[in-house]
């Protein structure tokens, strides 16, 4: 049954609420709504004195700008780490939604190639589907590649081995994702629904948890009975046997259909020592030439929220890996056509007199670059030059 609650009627329901009440429901629900300067400036104005707890009688109660200041950082501080955590799930679940897609359509074409171009009979390809979980690529490949090299093995056979290991690594791959996917939905749906923690909010107001916990209570009753009321009043009200709604939970379901807010991701140092190598890897993943056992751990560090033994209040990590893979996805040629020439390229087995030539080649003359030539200068003197 579709939700009676809209976004607008929250906020307008919040709105008419007191000014202690509002902020109590806005910091709850921080990853959904802003806290305004009005209720920052409230927050700091409402806080104990420590002058008072001291013993000590000011003589001034004014404000400092560095008390609001604080207030203001800390509600920004717990709004980031919500609403990027959010963001980070829903970056996850768009590139592996199309991922999968397109890991699906190269099965069904190493499939369709290992049946149509190299006669493997369907009674093969399903067990090769069948053990592929326990297949073993990395022996696989090193023996094809010997055989090749030795000679004891065609063109055409190489390409039916190397693409029937393709294949199943495609398979473990697409199960992979889809188990990633199902985590990362199901997480989503679950800190999409989570409030903000009453030690959070006390940290951000800076009241005893005591009066936190009475005042949580008093603003949750109070928002639901203006909601019921406002509900009641539009028409929106269950009735009849209809079972009663729970607001807090719909209120949670209604704002979480809000879109992503998206945010501006910078390198931030923490991925293979420097850009342009976690950009050349996420490459790599995207195209799926990474190894399994370096792309497992290589997905769960992009995908974390912060380092490993941290504290709650350092800086979480960047969306920059996230947001560069999925721009390298939206980049790539999905055509079928493409798709095909992709994975024929990738079992085709490297030229012999390339290889020979390489390996034959004597090693010539190191050459100096432009540096090595500048420092030689440089120790040489302007004379002996």
């Amino acid at each position: 049954m579709a939700s009676p609650l809209t976004t607008e009627m929250i906020e307008s329901v919040i709105g008419t609420l007191p000014i202690q009440t509002r902020i109590m429901l806005r910091l709850l629900l921080i990853q959904y709504l802003d806290a305004t300067q009005e209720d920052i400036e409230f927050m700091a104005n409402d806080r104990p004195d420590p002058r008072f707890v001291s013993g000590q009688e000011p003589k001034d109660l004014f404000v400092s700008r560095e008390s609001i200041q604080s207030v203001a950082d800390r509600v920004a501080q717990y709004r980031m780490q919500v609403r990027y955590r959010r963001e980070r799930l829903w970056l996850q679940i768009e590139y592996l939604r199309r991922h999968i897609a397109l890991a699906e359509s190269l099965c069904s074409i190493a499939e369709q190639l290992l049946g149509s171009r190299f006669g493997v009979d369907a009674d093969s390809v399903q067990n090769m589907k069948k053990h592929a979980r326990t297949a073993l690529p990395k022996p696989a490949i090193r023996e094809l590649d010997r055989k090749w090299e030795a000679g004891e093995i065609s063109e055409g056979d190489y390409r039916r081995d190397r693409l029937a290991i393709e294949y199943q690594t495609g398979l473990r791959q697409l199960d992979r994702e889809r188990k990633r996917l199902d985590g990362a939905r199901h997480e989503l749906s679950t800190t999409g629904a989570a409030p903000l923690q009453d030690h959070e909010i006390g940290h951000i107001w800076g009241i005893p948890a005591s009066a936190l916990a009475a005042r949580k209570v008093k603003a949750l009753q109070q928002y639901l009975d203006a909601l019921q009321t406002r509900l009641r009043g539009s028409g929106g009200a269950a009735t009849g046997t209809s079972p009663p709604l729970d607001l807090w939970k719909e209120t949670f379901v209604t704002l979480s259909q809000r879109p992503v807010e998206r945010s501006v991701g910078v390198y931030d140092g923490h991925h293979e020592g420097s850009e342009e190598a976690l950009l050349d890897k996420l490459s790599a993943l995207a195209y799926g030439t990474l190894p399994e056992d370096v792309e497992s751990r290589f997905w769960l560090s992009i995908v974390q929220d912060t380092r490993a033994a941290v504290e709650h209040t350092v800086k979480i990590r960047s969306l920059f890996a996230l947001q560069r893979l999925c721009a390298i996805q939206d980049e790539r040629d999905m055509t079928r056509e493409a798709l095909e020439q992709e994975l024929l390229d990738r079992v085709t087995p490297r030229p012999k007199a390339v290889a020979s030539q390489a390996s034959e080649q004597p090693a010539g003359e190191p050459q100096l670059g432009e540096m090595g030539q500048h420092v030689l200068k440089s120790l040489l003197g302007e004379e002996r030059q």
